[in-house]
C-alpha cells in the first residue's frame, strides 16, 4: 500500500517558512522519502492530487513561489513519480455513484471542494489535511470509507506503512 496523503490548498499555506515542528516533520517527510532504493516504492511518501487540486495550487502559491515549500515539494514529487493523480474520469464515476441525492442533501462544502471527496475517497490511505470544517463534515458522510481528517500533521499517521 502506497504512504499517500491529501493535502488541502488550504494546509499548503503552512508549508511556508514553517515554523511548527509537526509541519517541519511533514515537509521533510514528503522531501526525504525520493531516494528509497526499487521494490520498496510503498515505503515513500506519495501526495494524492487532482487536476483541480494541481490547479488550486498554482493559483494559491503563484505570487509566493519563493517562499512556500510546497511548489517545490509538488516538483520533487512529479520527478520521482510520487503523484497519485486521481482522473476527472474516475472523480465523475465515483460521484455518479456516491453522490446519491441522501448525501448531497447534508453536504455542507461548496461545489469546488466536493471535487476532492473522490481524490480523498479513492486514494489508498484516504488520510487527508484540510482547515475546511465543511469539507471535513462531507467526507465523514462516507463512512463505509473510513477516511482519516484532520488539520494537524501530527494527528494522522502519515509516516506509518
Amino acid at each position: 500500500m502506497k504512504r499517500d496523503i491529501f493535502i488541502d490548498a488550504n494546509i499548503a499555506s503552512n508549508f511556508a517558512n514553517p515554523a511548527d515542528p509537526n509541519y517541519k516533520e511533514l515537509i521533510a517527510w514528503l522531501n526525504d522519502n525520493h531516494d528509497i532504493p526499487d521494490g520498496q516504492e510503498d515505503d515513500r511518501a506519495y501526495l494524492v492530487v487532482s487536476n483541480k487540486l494541481m490547479g488550486e495550487y498554482c493559483r494559491s502559491f503563484r505570487d509566493s513561489f519563493l517562499t512556500n515549500a510546497m511548489p517545490m515539494i509538488v516538483n520533487r514529487l512529479t520527478i520521482d513519480g510520487r503523484l497519485v493523480n486521481i482522473s476527472n474520469t474516475e472523480i465523475r464515476k465515483f460521484k455518479t455513484a456516491e453522490f446519491v441525492p441522501r448525501v448531497v442533501h447534508h453536504m455542507q462544502s461548496n461545489a469546488e471542494d466536493r471535487e476532492h471527496i473522490p481524490v480523498v475517497l479513492l486514494s489508498e490511505r484516504k488520510f487527508a489535511l484540510t482547515n475546511d470544517g465543511d469539507f471535513a463534515h462531507d467526507l465523514g458522510l462516507f463512512p463505509r470509507y473510513g477516511a482519516m481528517v484532520s488539520n494537524r500533521p501530527e494527528q494522522i499517521p502519515y509516516q506509518e506503512g
